[in-house]
């Protein structure tokens, strides 16, 4: 199976947000989440700018890390 880029040039906002749901299942739902093991926000808001097409996923992901790993040795 050919994986389909995600990068915004080549996705719809429809897909986007689908693409940031399938990501996010895991498995224990967001009800009450303290927003992934980090606890650095509401994922959804986290995400908002790619759904939007501002900023790539990798943009934010590594904006998130340098935010919230704290000094911490997390890769």
């Amino acid at each position: 199976m050919e994986m389909k880029s995600i990068l915004i040039k080549d996705t719809t906002k429809e897909e986007r947000e689908q693409i940031v749901k399938s990501s996010l299942e895991c498995g224990g739902g967001c009800e009450n989440c303290s927003s992934c093991w980090l606890g650095g926000g509401n994922p959804w808001d986290i995400y908002q700018d790619y759904i939007d097409g501002k900023k790539e996923i990798r943009e934010i992901n590594m904006e998130y890390m340098e935010k919230y790993r704290q000094d911490r040795q997390i890769h």
